[in-house]
């Protein structure tokens, strides 16, 4: 096999898994819409203390980890700090070289 072709080969398999990444995602961003109102009229139902907000917030607490995961946000430690750190780490290799 040629570069070119494995190169592609290996975008082609970063794509597919990445696609798989967001059809995961939207899957469980969908089952959880749908489940709001489930949680929401079983609590009208069983009336009293609002007990549906702890699965709702708890739940969503999940989806907003999968979606910051599959979209690669991350606003503790996201690209720029990565970049931020590793020209640290390299300028500060320099300065002990010498």
């Amino acid at each position: 096999m040629k570069p070119e072709s494995d190169y592609q080969y290996s975008r082609l398999e970063k794509a597919r898994a990445k696609v798989e990444r967001l059809k995961g995602f939207y899957t469980h961003f969908v089952i959880y819409l749908i489940f709001i109102p489930v949680f929401i009229y079983l609590n009208i139902k069983s009336g009293g203390f609002p007990w549906a907000l702890f699965p709702i917030l708890g739940w969503g607490l999940g989806v907003a980890g999968h979606a910051s995961e599959v979209f690669e946000w991350n606003p503790f430690f996201g690209r720029r700090w990565e970049e931020r750190k590793i020209k640290e780490f390299i300028d500060k290799d320099q300065l002990n070289s010498f």
